[in-house]
């Protein structure tokens, strides 16, 4: 009898010593480490696996692929051409964002929410519908602009090289480079107190120094998050270096793991050595992003919060036609490049005796593929910008709010998640849905392409809920509770209304992403699951109609469009509003 109640004794102190939110952390971190981390365990395994072929006969367990990577000397040419193009993209667009998201979310300017839109439009565009527009535009021999501007007087030829690093750098800016960060950066600057802002001008500080000495550094927060997560995408940028980098030998270091598996046969072990090489990055950006988002406060709503916009006087329609400016080269250039190159015999060729045509059109819209392509895509995006969202401010909430154990471990595995390029992560996932009991039967259905894109996005979308929750104080919270509310229930009380901007942001991200989403998801789609991405990406690699391309990245453009116009007007009734 002794021994029992000894017994029972010591099970109630470890259930008492095991509470409810450690169980909860525990398997959250279970579950997302076993989808996230996982298939790069077996990518990590794979890269000792020197047999001839990785998937049929015995393993064979060496370091070959190791030193033939070592050996190479055009890895270190690769990894020096990522960090150019990076760097100067980054260089020129993160300030130009900034500027941008001040400009749109704290002063009065005419049709701001408009603007911000726009950008929003720019980043809904696919990179290779974006890439295809410029080549259009920017060709040296066919380029629309380049044949323009040879008409002129003095000049021999067209002065554009699109097939340049300088092209390269141009279009990822006209991409998404800049638009991204104005889409992600205007809602943190919309979430800021405009009392701080006041308490400069009555110092007598100018617009100008109140955003220097003010608004920025109570911004370090978001601007150091983005920053963190453009040095992510850099390595997942795929499209516009292999159309635009190929032709001239350029190689950065997607390209290059491309290369090592579109060949025959392909060097699966040498690939996933070099994706692995991108973890020393994640283990040099989580201390510094851990360090800077701890080491002060960077509240800027409390319960005293008020929103308010600062006047730009006589500054305004001159800032605002600069904004439109860009808006241009952002979005209507590549937009009526595609439009016309879709009507075109053959895009950039003027000099045929037939030089327009709708056969591409019809080619398509009669293709049996393109109707069950496009239902795939919209169920797939708006699948996913529904559930990520939710899953996302959940995961950031307990990283943020809560002092649960393990929450470190938990931010490294949904840091980790974004190191893997997304053809590997694909690859990686195929392993696990094919050589993991019970999972092969989602494999080729469109769960399995909902897991991945929902998993692609979950590094950034759990961060940029990070940083909202971190400008919140906590006293909205807290007042709530002692009113008697719930979690659940704040969460739908308080935390809904001030998230709403970011997760009507979010929404939009995911389905853009997962409309527009070609690497992580080619190796698991299937005929009857076949994405608009992937039949644009067949059209253009087929050679036989690569303006049909076009008109699928149109239709797929129009898709996203109707979308997030929907999901933003009911986005902006609701949340916190700024009069």
């Amino acid at each position: 009898m002794r021994a029992v109640q000894i017994s029972t004794r010591g099970l109630s102190q470890i259930t008492r010593r095991v509470s409810p939110a450690g169980f909860l952390m525990t398997a959250i971190t279970i579950a997302l480490g076993f989808y996230l981390l996982y298939p790069v365990l077996l990518l990590l395994i794979y890269t000792f696996n020197v047999a001839p072929e990785v998937f049929f006969g015995p393993p064979q367990w060496g370091l070959d692929n190791w030193r033939a990577v070592v050996q190479q000397p055009h890895i270190i040419g690769s990894l020096w051409n990522s960090l150019r193009v990076w760097g100067m993209t980054v260089g020129i667009s993160l300030p130009v964002a900034v500027v941008i998201a001040w400009v749109l979310a704290r002063t009065r300017i005419p049709f701001s929410h408009g603007l911000e839109f726009m950008f929003w439009i720019s980043f809904m565009l696919p990179s290779i519908a974006t890439t295809i527009g410029w080549i259009t535009l920017m060709d040296p021999s066919i380029g629309v602009l380049n044949l323009i501007l040879a008409r002129l007087p003095f000049v021999d030829e067209g002065p554009f090289d699109i097939f340049s690093v300088a092209g390269i750098v141009w279009v990822n800016l006209m991409g998404n480079g800049i638009a991204v960060k104005v889409m992600l950066l205007t809602p943190a600057f919309r979430n800021m107190d405009a009392s701080l802002e006041e308490a400069a001008k009555v110092s007598g500080a100018s617009n100008l120094i109140t955003m220097v000495r003010v608004t920025l550094p109570l911004m370090i927060a978001p601007i150091t998050l983005v920053f963190a997560l453009q040095l992510l995408r850099i390595f997942q940028s795929f499209e516009t270096e292999l159309l635009l980098g190929s032709p001239i030998g350029f190689f950065v270091y997607s390209t290059l793991i491309f290369s090592l598996i579109d060949r025959e046969p392909p060097l699966y072990g040498q690939a996933t050595v070099l994706a692995s090489l991108t973890l020393v990055i994640i283990a040099v950006i989580i201390p510094i992003q851990r360090w800077i988002l701890t080491r002060r406060m960077y509240t800027t709503i409390s319960s005293g919060f008020r929103p308010g916009l600062v006047s730009l006087g006589s500054w305004a329609h001159l800032v605002t036609g600069s904004i439109w400016a860009l808006l241009f080269f952002l979005t209507l250039a590549p937009i009526a490049s595609l439009v016309m190159g879709s009507f075109m015999v053959r895009a950039g060729y003027f000099n045929l005796n037939r030089v327009f045509t709708t056969e591409h059109w019809e080619t398509v819209l009669t293709d049996p593929v393109f109707a069950s392509s496009l239902l795939t895509t919209i169920a797939l995006g708006t699948i996913a910008a529904f559930l990520s969202p939710l899953l996302f401010s959940v995961l950031a909430y307990i990283l943020v709010r809560t002092k649960w154990k393990g929450r470190i471990v938990l931010d490294w595995v949904i840091w980790s998640s974004g190191a893997i390029p997304g053809i590997l992560s694909g690859l990686g996932l195929l392993l696990l849905f094919l050589g993991t009991p019970g999972f092969s039967v989602i494999f080729g259905t469109i769960w399995a392409l909902v897991l991945v894109v929902i998993i692609q996005g979950n590094t950034t979308g759990t961060n940029i809920m990070k940083a909202t929750f971190v400008q919140i104080g906590q006293d909205m919270e807290d007042a709530a509770r002692i009113a008697g509310a719930g979690w659940v229930r704040t969460y739908f009380i308080i935390w809904i209304p001030l998230l709403m901007k970011t997760l009507v942001l979010l929404a939009t991200l995911n389905f853009a992403h997962a409309a527009g989403s070609t690497g992580s998801i080619i190796l698991l789609a299937s005929r009857e699951t076949l994405p608009l991405s992937i039949l644009a990406l067949e059209y253009r690699l087929s050679g036989a109609n690569q303006e049909a391309a076009s008109i699928v990245a149109i239709v797929l453009m129009i898709i996203t469009v109707v979308l997030a116009s929907a999901i933003r007007a009911f986005g902006l009734r609701s949340g916190v509003r700024h009069t």
